[in-house]
């Protein structure tokens, strides 16, 4: 509640939460917010109502692991993915095939997930299809060697995001702002290439889905073949998505947000100006400074303070709240 009302009051015109379960074997971590009941509506309505009476709209973010689930309440058993890989350099974990009627659980879950959030005031949600989590894994052919109808050709590959965008449209109506935050390459070679991400983007766009922001699919190894590059010290080492955002802007007729290594506001400036993006999404750097924006609009020209050094993330690994670490040895 603190760090959302500091970032109303600090000038963000949209805040998207983060990862927000839909469904509980979708947790990652211990200490994770969940839309998977109405119980948990009366808090999200005090959340909405702080960032409104502050000035900022606000959006859910809604999220399932996938195989990269942790920490279930509900049993012991292991979390699932679309396709066993005996053999997989970039991922640890154990877990078992989704079956069809957890598939159809699932989108039931995000349906759910998005009219609790209208009716809890949230201005829009986002589904979170990138970053290695559930809908990367199905969009992802290094993850999804399916031979039935989640799986195969791309279209089938982005059945559930299509079934998820029918079933949320059913819940919140025809108003109501969808966004999808999409992985348009994995961080490796032999998972989905740009080819077949920007082809991803613009179906999902003739879809019916109100804005796309385009980031990074399956992590690769270190953080270098992650979303969370560091080394974000020369210009050119920010906007790392740039050339995505760019190429898909040119082929879809709705928003595209970018996100990844920004830093100078005279590059977003040039960005949003040459129409390769509409909109700019920041995280670590408001992390840094909530009131960045404000600073930004009083007419400061200096570039987030935010080194990129990730203490932020490993400190959520390590169970602590998000704030910013740097300079903690």
């Amino acid at each position: 509640m603190d760090l959302y009302k500091k970032l109303a009051e600090g000038g963000v015109g949209l805040i998207i939460t983060g990862i927000t379960c839909v469904h509980k074997s979708g947790q990652i971590s211990k200490f994770q917010n969940f839309i998977s009941g109405d119980e948990f509506i009366s808090g999200f309505k005090r959340l909405t109502s702080a960032v409104h009476e502050r000035g900022a709209k606000i959006a859910i973010q809604l999220f399932h692991a996938g195989r990269e689930a942790r920490f279930s309440k509900s049993n012991a058993q292991k979390p699932f993915a679309p396709s066993f890989l005996g053999r997989d350099p970039y991922f640890k974990g154990q877990y078992n095939v989704i079956q069809e009627d957890e598939i159809w659980e699932i989108i039931e879950a995000f349906g759910n997930g998005a009219k609790r959030a209208r009716e809890a005031g949230f201005d829009a949600v986002q589904i979170h299809g990138a970053h290695g989590y559930l809908l990367s894994q199905f969009l992802s052919p290094h993850t999804n060697s399916r031979e039935d109808q989640w799986g195969g050709e791309l279209g089938n590959r982005l059945r559930i995001h299509r079934e998820i965008y029918q079933e949320i449209r059913k819940k919140v109506g025809q108003d109501y702002p969808i966004l999808i935050k999409i992985g348009v390459q994995d961080g490796f070679s032999g998972g989905l290439d740009f080819n077949e991400g920007r082809l991803a983007a613009k179906y999902l766009a003739e879809l019916g889905f109100d804005a796309l922001e385009i980031s990074q699919g399956l992590r690769g190894e270190g953080y270098e073949n992650t979303e969370f590059k560091t080394r974000i010290n020369t210009p050119d080492r920010e906007a790392y998505f740039r050339h995505w955002s760019c190429e898909i802007k040119k082929e879809v007729g709705v928003p595209v947000i970018l996100v990844g290594g920004l830093r100078s506001i005279g590059l977003m400036e040039e960005i949003v100006k040459g129409k390769e993006a509409d909109l700019i999404s920041l995280s670590r750097p408001l992390i840094r400074q909530p009131d960045l924006i404000l600073e930004w609009e009083r007419g400061c020209s200096q570039k987030s303070e935010c080194i990129s050094c990730n203490k932020c993330l490993e400190g959520l690994m390590r169970g602590k709240t998000l704030e910013c670490l740097q300079g903690e040895v």
